[in-house]
């Protein structure tokens, strides 16, 4: 019942910059928070950042300084802005929302994932 579209992966040399998108879509009432995961092969998905409805901004300490998120909420859309990408960057970038549905019926969706290689 919600959808996630993300754009923007591809492959950037070492110190280069990417921009993530993610746009949500469906019986949504309201989103409480919209979130940034990544998955290298052979490892666990793990959070890169994340955006509460409020604003409150959490980062994984590999990323701080480096990587921005940011939301709009009129159009439930989340950005990911990647400066000074590193080898170590490279990874499949998944785009994940909660909210709740017009049902009030609580959900967390999962995009589909992007892929963002970092190569010199």
């Amino acid at each position: 019942q919600v959808q996630l579209v993300e754009s923007g992966g591809g492959l950037v040399q070492p110190g280069g910059s990417l921009r993530l998108s993610c746009a949500a879509s469906g019986s949504i009432f309201s989103i409480y928070v919209m979130a940034w995961y990544r998955q290298a092969p052979g490892n666990e998905r793990e959070l890169v950042a994340r955006i509460t409805s409020g604003g409150r901004i959490n980062y994984a300490d590999s990323v701080k300084g480096r990587f921005t998120i940011s939301r709009d909420n009129a159009k439930n859309t989340v950005d990911l802005q990647m400066n000074n990408l590193k080898l170590e960057d490279t990874a499949d970038y998944y785009c994940n929302v909660g909210g709740s549905l017009l049902t009030r019926a609580d959900f967390s969706s999962w995009g589909q994932g992007t892929q963002v290689t970092v190569s010199s």
